[in-house]
């Protein structure tokens, strides 16, 4: 019987690759034995991950890149069609946050730096539309590809403060359920796309909002982890088997979903 949850040889893009969360998820897809392209826009970081995945059972190459330049996603995919002929697999984990677009408690909705906002918007949204509208078509021609977005909890329950990161991800939610019909419906039953929706997990975009420089948790901290049922952050590694899910054939039929991967937040209540 075929083993549905193999992603050997399988050809897996990743942007924001070099990130916390995506070098991270890099590192388990070349592990899976799978060909891992990472999209990120430093060279050097992307060189020393390189480095870092030479015992692996699998294969890993780095491209410059930057979500929000259209000639730059083309040329990207361009690249991975000349070097592997095919992409499986398009994870979009490129995003994060800026000050700007939050509200501290001694602000409100009114001192919103418009420009950051806008940024935000932009690296969320745009950064996980144009990324799929430059890999998709690669995944037309052979009639079958995952495309896995990143949502978040802040898409699910509207978070104090985070009001342009918030928004963002609930488009990118929304945006996943209006591609599952639109690649299905026009492209074929072997093109999916669904969303991750990580619970907390310490990025280097939160880790001030939920931590003290002394490691200790701040009061945003400590009010997520009362309302998290498993008590604590969650860790990495603890994405890759819904990740992996979602790549492989054992979720063939699952399109427009959010997997929700949150220790329990999204369900507490009092």
């Amino acid at each position: 019987m075929k083993n549905l949850f193999d992603l050997k040889d399988k050809v897996v893009a990743i942007t924001g690759g070099s990130g916390v969360l995506g070098s991270a998820m890099v590192t388990y897809m070349c592990s899976q034995g799978a060909k891992v392209v990472i999209l990120g826009r430093r060279q050097e970081a992307g060189e020393a991950q390189l480095k870092a995945l030479q015992d692996q059972a699998g294969e890993a190459c780095f491209m410059t890149t930057n979500v929000l330049d259209e000639a730059i996603l083309k040329q990207n995919a361009a690249d991975i069609k000349a070097r592997y002929g095919r992409l499986d697999i398009l994870v979009n984990a490129a995003g994060g946050n800026m000050k700007g677009a939050t509200i501290p408690p001694e602000s409100t909705f009114l001192d919103l730096n418009m420009e950051d906002f806008r940024q935000v918007v932009d690296l969320n949204l745009l950064g996980t539309v144009m990324p799929t509208m430059a890999f998709a078509p690669l995944m037309i021609e052979q009639h079958k590809g995952s495309i896995i977005n990143f949502s978040s909890m802040a898409a699910l329950r509207p978070l104090t403060r985070v009001v342009g990161y918030a928004a963002s991800k609930a488009a990118v939610t929304n945006f996943t359920k209006y591609m599952a019909t639109e690649l299905a419906t026009k492209f074929g039953s072997g093109l999916r796309i669904n969303a991750l929706a990580p619970g907390f997990f310490l990025t280097k975009q939160n880790k001030d909002l939920l931590t003290r420089p002394d490691g200790s948790l701040t009061d945003r901290g400590q009010c997520i982890i009362d309302q998290t049922p498993f008590g604590r952050f969650g860790e990495p590694e603890e994405l890759f088997g819904t990740l992996h899910y979602l790549a492989s054939d054992a979720s063939a039929f699952v399109t427009g979903t959010v997997a929700i991967v949150d220790g329990g937040y999204d369900s507490f209540s009092i």
